[in-house]
This record gives C-alpha cells, structure tokens and sequence, in this order.
C-alpha cells in the first residue's frame, strides 16, 4: 500500500483515491454475518427458501455486512497516511442500498476525497464518496458518504492550515 504525507492530502480533493481487491461473498460469510448480528431472515440464511419466495433467486448478503465491509476496502487501497497515528470512524450520509449482493458474488470499494478539514491540533477529518461494486452488475450495491478521523501528533501538522 503506498504512503503519503498530511501535505499531499489537499491535493488529491476530487480525485478517485482507491479501488480496492474483489471480496467474494459467500453464504459462509453471510451465515457468520448473521450469527453476529441476530438477523436471520431467510433471505441471507435460508438458500432453498430464498430461491423459491425471493425474488433474488438464492440468499443476499446483509446490506449491513455489505457496509461493514468497506473498512477492510479502505485499508486495502487508500493511501496511509504516513504521519497518522490512529484512524476513527467518524460516520456515515447517504447510505443507500442499491442492489442486493448475491451469495457467491465479488464485490470492490471505490473510494474517492471528497472532503478534508483539520479539527484542533491534530485531527484531520476525511470525507470520501465511496461506492460498492458488485462484478458484472450495472448497479452498485451501495453508496455513501463516509467521513473518518485521522489522529496525528499536533507537531506534524502543516503549517497553514
């Protein structure tokens, strides 16, 4: 993964930063989702069921699971930022479910910086576009506005800003 400086951020404002590995999505995975969460609504855990009352035709992963999934695409393909000392999810906009995900399916992160903006001494908040591709699909399997913090030591901070 490539590194860059506090100082280079404000440069890449507007610009696609990342598209992560594909992750496939299989019903193990869901099975583990739903365990972890107590939903366990046929669709994402009964595979004979779904296909014959869905409309999906087999069992989706959780829109949840989906999400949740966006911090290992981050951490696979947006640049580190070499002064930052922890990373904090801030929150997220606009979150919208567009298209199920499929048991089976590969689905990637594309990441683009929407926003940045320095809080106190050392905090830059980060805002990116973010959508989830689903393999051979027109119709991501979400977007949303995601805003994390990145903590650095204050004597790093840029001057100027």
């Amino acid at each position: 993964m490539r590194e860059i400086s506090l100082t280079e951020v404000e440069g890449l404002v507007g610009t696609e930063i990342g598209t992560s590995e594909w992750i496939t999505v299989d019903q193990p995975m869901i099975d583990l989702f739903a365990d972890a969460t107590h939903d366990h609504q046929f669709i994402h855990v009964d595979p004979e069921r779904a296909a014959a009352e869905s409309p999906f035709g087999g069992t989706i992963a959780h829109g949840f699971l989906t999400l949740s999934l966006l911090s290992a695409m981050n951490f696979d393909c947006v640049p580190k930022i070499r002064e930052q000392t922890m990373g904090i999810n801030y929150g997220f906009d606009r979150i919208r479910f567009m298209s199920p995900v499929k048991s089976g399916s590969r689905i990637r992160g594309h990441f683009t910086l929407a926003e940045i903006r320095f809080r106190g001494a050392g905090m830059l908040m980060t805002t990116y576009d973010v959508s989830v591709e689903i393999e051979n699909e027109k119709k991501p399997a979400l977007t949303a506005i995601w805003t994390t913090i990145v903590q650095f030591d204050p004597k790093d901070r840029p001057e100027g800003v």
